[in-house]
């Protein structure tokens, strides 16, 4: 029996199905304002990408946290 993920990684198969692109193709994204703050990257992912709010804080939380950030 498999185990139900949590936290921001639960986003990630509505992020996928939603934006038409792999969780990789965000990492690649978000490496571009690394060194921003958090709600930096967020306000990036939503002016640039066109995320909504909710799935972009979702992809910089789980970002932030697996890169020591």
């Amino acid at each position: 029996m498999s185990e139900k993920v949590k936290g921001p990684a639960s986003y990630f198969p509505s992020i996928e199905k939603t934006y038409g692109q792999p969780i990789d193709y965000w990492w690649t994204q978000l490496d571009n304002v690394r060194d921003a703050k958090h709600m930096e990257q967020v306000a990036y992912l939503k002016e640039t990408c066109g995320v909504g709010h909710g799935h972009a804080n979702a992809l910089v939380a789980y970002y932030r946290s697996t890169n020591g950030l």
